[in-house]
Parts: C-alpha cells; sequence; structure tokens
C-alpha cells in the first residue's frame, strides 16, 4: 500500500510517499481502508518532535519518531474486523482516530470509530474528529458554557475554532470569534455574534469582559487574557506556539495550572484531543450535532497523498482557512 513515510524529525520535506507494508490487525482491531486523512497542527508537531520537551516525555520518540507513518484523523470503510469486535463489519463507513492515518490502510480499535454521517462526504468527515471532538471538550465539558454566556474563541479561522463557534452558539451563548481579515466573514456565518479582526484590533484592550475565552492561538501572555475575563470567567488554554521551541505550549500550560491555585477565575488547559484522551462518547456526541444541521465542517483545501507534505506545510504556516485534508482514494 502506499503510505507517507517519515524516518527523522524535521521539516515537511523528511515526509516521503513510500510503498508499505498492509497492517495486519489481531483481536479487538479494526482495519480501515482510508478514503480522506486531515491535517492538524498535531502531526507537524510529531513531524518536527516539537516541543523537544515531549520528547523526553515520551510523547514522540526521542531521537527518532515513535510513529513512522503521519496522519491521525481519518475517514474509510471497514475493511476487516478482529475478534470480539462488535458493532462494525466490512464495509461500514466510519470517521475517527487511525494512527498512520496518511495512508491506503490503518489500524485502530473500535472505541475510537463512529459511523459517518450519512450527509458528509469522505473529505468532511475527516475533517471532522480531533478539531471537533477537542472544540467540544474546550466550550461544553472544561468551559462548562450555557446559554446567554459571553463566549470568545481566539483562533475562531482555524480548524478547532470554527467548530467551536458553530458549538457555542448553538448553546446560545452571545460569541465573539477573533480571526484574521479574510475569516471576518467566514466566522460571522458560522454564528458568532460579534467578529474581532486582530490585524486591526487587540481584544484583551477592550473594555468588554466575557464568561469563557477559548484560546486555540497562545499570542497573549495569560495576564491579558484573564484581564478579559470576567472575574468568575473561565479560559481553556488549548496550545499555541511556534515550532522548533524546547518548552513551546508546555511552558504556558504549566502557568495557567499554577496561576489558577490564586485567583477566583477557573483557569484551564486541554490538549488536542488523540487516540490517548478521546472518549467514544465523545465523537458519538459530534456525529449527532452533524447529523442535526448543528455542526459543519469547514475545509480550506485538499491534497493528494503524495502531496501530504505540502498540505502539512500549508498548516504549520497557520495559513489554513479551517481542516486541509488529504485525499487518499
Amino acid at each position: 500500500m502506499k503510505a507517507i513515510a517519515q524516518e527523522r524529525f524535521g521539516p515537511p520535506d523528511v515526509l516521503r510517499l513510500v510503498e508499505a507494508v498492509r497492517p495486519e490487525i489481531t483481536a479487538g482491531q479494526v482495519l480501515v481502508q482510508v478514503h480522506a486523512a486531515a491535517v492538524n497542527p498535531y502531526d507537524w508537531h510529531l513531524m518536527r518532535g516539537d516541543p523537544y520537551v515531549a520528547r523526553l516525555m515520551g510523547g514522540t520518540g526521542l531521537t527518532r519518531p515513535k510513529v513512522r507513518t503521519a496522519g491521525i484523523d481519518a475517514a474509510g470503510r471497514v475493511a476487516a474486523v478482529g475478534a470480539d469486535v462488535r458493532g462494525l463489519r466490512p464495509g461500514d463507513a466510519v470517521l475517527g482516530f487511525c494512527p498512520g492515518s496518511f495512508a491506503e490502510y490503518a489500524r485502530t480499535t473500535p472505541d475510537l470509530l463512529v459511523p459517518k454521517p450519512a450527509g458528509l462526504t469522505f473529505a468532511q468527515a475527516a475533517a471532522v474528529p480531533m478539531a471537533a471532538v477537542t472544540a467540544l471538550r474546550g466550550i461544553r465539558t472544561v468551559g462548562r458554557a450555557r446559554a446567554g454566556q459571553r463566549i470568545l474563541v481566539n483562533g475562531a479561522g482555524g480548524g478547532i475554532g470554527t467548530y467551536a463557534v458553530q458549538i457555542a452558539a448553538a448553546l446560545g451563548a452571545e460569541v465573539t470569534g477573533v480571526c484574521s481579515s479574510r475569516n471576518v466573514e467566514l466566522v460571522r456565518s458560522l454564528g458568532a455574534s460579534h467578529v474581532v479582526d486582530h490585524t486591526r484590533e487587540d481584544f484583551t484592550d477592550a473594555p468588554r469582559r466575557y464568561d469563557l475565552i477559548l484560546d486555540n492561538v497562545g499570542n497573549h501572555p495569560l495576564g491579558r487574557l484573564r484581564r478579559a475575563l470576567t472575574p468568575t470567567g473561565t479560559l481553556v488554554a488549548n496550545g499555541g506556539g511556534p515550532p522548533g521551541r524546547v518548552f513551546g505550549a508546555v511552558g504556558a500550560m504549566l502557568r495557567v495550572i499554577a496561576v489558577d491555585r490564586f485567583v477566583r477565575q477557573r483557569l484551564r488547559v486541554i490538549l488536542p484531543a488523540t487516540p490517548a484522551g478521546p472518549t467514544h462518547q465523545d465523537l458519538l456526541d459530534v456525529a449527532a450535532l452533524i447529523e442535526a444541521g448543528t455542526l459543519t465542517p469547514v475545509i480550506d483545501r485538499t491534497y493528494p497523498l503524495a502531496d501530504a507534505a505540502e498540505g502539512v506545510r500549508h498548516v504549520e504556516q497557520g495559513h489554513a482557512r479551517g481542516k486541509v485534508v488529504i485525499t487518499v482514494r
């Protein structure tokens, strides 16, 4: 089968199209024939081994990538199921987390898959798992959003942000989206009542205060973010920061956790949803929102599998509007 492999840490050029052995499955596993796979910032962090502290924590591999086939989000059809797998059978259309999804086939477990909503193409479905589940957790689970609250989403035009705006609006919140000039109308169309163009103004300088801020960017000091909150508001920090840093977003997240002990405001951190973290129910909830017409994937552009490196480069450079998807078949 064709796959995108990586033998060393580095820029997108380290990603190569190769002929690889089709994964074999054992009891409790599922083999998915991948039709499309999404690109996430998570992918380029793994590609570069960034931040360096993550290598010491065992998340990426110390000197070489722990996982040699790139990708994690996928949509496709079940090709085979192992013994003890219930509820899935060959031919079923699914979406979910499939490590090594930049390939024609990927191996996963049934708890990381849900049926593909009938109204989505495979490319749209691939854009769902990590970004939509992270947004759902940031707004609903960790942020505890409620109707009538003022909620701000920083990075509203990105993969997580476009879902977060829709989820917050569906909960009945008054949503403010922060994005670049070219994404203003997009963010407004997703349900934002107010849109801040960060190239023209800084929301932390404005007098408006928010009950919940979901920060997907990490481009403001913690003190300024707290100033934009109400006295008992909640900050949910979701990483951010440039590649090549020793600590990267880890340092900022530790600072959030430390300060939370001494203030009335709720300061929380979340990590991108991955196979180590997502629950089957989160995926089901996201799929249900899509089926109900509440949530719609936003796709910036697609790349064929052979050009996966260019897709990762586009996301790493911060140019993506919504999601970037790799089409496999």
